[in-house]
């Protein structure tokens, strides 16, 4: 006998049928009249994360609201990270009624807005703002051409006729998907210098997580608390097996044992794509056998980059 019970399956599962841990995200879209507009979001995750020449996220939400019709009219967006204060919890909550129009709302907002990164450093690039007050953010545009969403467009108010889209534009009569694909990561310096420098259980930000459920009267989220680290398996692969996958990604280029056991911790899942990187490299400088140094180089060069991002 199962130790579970059924749950009926009904619309917005996500918060009546289900405690789902999710991020809580203002997401900021340029109005008509070019002002900035805030809404809360949950139903935002990660989408292309490798393998493609840019990485997306992907929103879902109601296409009538203000944020969607922004998108689509102009395709831009940046989705703000805010801490776990319940100040600022309760602010989001009160951007969050829907109909509300932003003329109406946004005067009574009590986020601080700056100006976007990209736009600064690009004044044609028209933005949105992004929150003073958020952690981090992440500035994105709408890859509006993916599922032929290219034609859809901002207006209706109550409800789109089909056909719909899959998974990109407007997916069903009152709701709409958006792969935005990556533009810029921004965090403030204190976050990214634990990133870039190595994190410890004291550098994670104090993100809140919003427990998806919620009933006629509250919405429900918690505060970061002190972090857990687990420590990752080690798994190493044999230079055998190691050698085995790097003979195998080039003809001329190869790898002395020294070399290689620098890569024996990788995954199995990822060692191919580590391979194909150092080759990359040793073609741009004309090495044909890759030694212990250069795979110091190329980690060096990888960190240099990183930190630049």
């Amino acid at each position: 006998m199962s130790s579970f019970e059924n749950l009926r399956i009904v619309d917005n599962f996500y918060q009546t049928s289900l405690f789902f841990p999710m991020p809580t995200v203002i997401i900021s879209t340029l109005c008509e009249d070019g002002t900035t507009n805030l809404g809360p979001y949950s139903l935002i995750q990660p989408y292309y994360v490798a393998g493609k020449d840019y990485y997306a996220m992907l929103l879902c939400c109601r296409n009538s609201s203000n944020t969607a019709q922004n998108i689509l009219r102009n395709g831009k967006c940046a989705l703000n990270f805010i801490n776990d204060d319940p100040k600022s919890f309760a602010e989001a909550v009160k951007l969050s009624w829907p109909g509300d129009k932003p003329s109406e709302k946004m005067p009574r907002c009590k986020f601080k807005l700056e100006k976007s990164m990209i736009e600064e450093e690009n004044p044609d690039d028209i933005r949105p703002m992004v929150l003073t007050d958020a952690i981090e953010a992440i500035e994105c545009t709408w890859v509006r051409e993916l599922d032929g969403a290219d034609k859809d467009q901002p207006g209706e108010l109550n409800g789109y006729e089909g056909p719909y889209h899959d998974f990109n534009g407007i997916t069903s009569k009152f709701g709409a998907h958006f792969i935005l694909k990556i533009d810029k990561i921004i965090m403030k310096k204190k976050y990214r210098d634990a990133i870039i420098n190595g994190v410890s259980a004291k550098d994670f930000p104090p993100l809140p997580v919003d427990y998806g459920y919620r009933d006629s009267k509250n919405f429900w989220f918690h505060r970061k608390r002190k972090m857990r680290a687990e420590l990752l398996q080690v798994r190493n692969a044999s230079l055998e097996s190691v050698r085995y996958a790097a003979d195998r990604v080039d003809d001329k280029i190869k790898f002395t044992d020294e070399a290689l056991m620098t890569v024996l911790a990788v995954p199995r899942v990822f060692l191919p794509l580590v391979l194909r990187g150092c080759v990359d490299w040793a073609r741009e400088n004309s090495v044909e056998l890759i030694t212990e140094e250069h795979m110091k180089i190329i980690n060096d060069k990888r960190a240099k980059e990183k930190s630049k991002k």
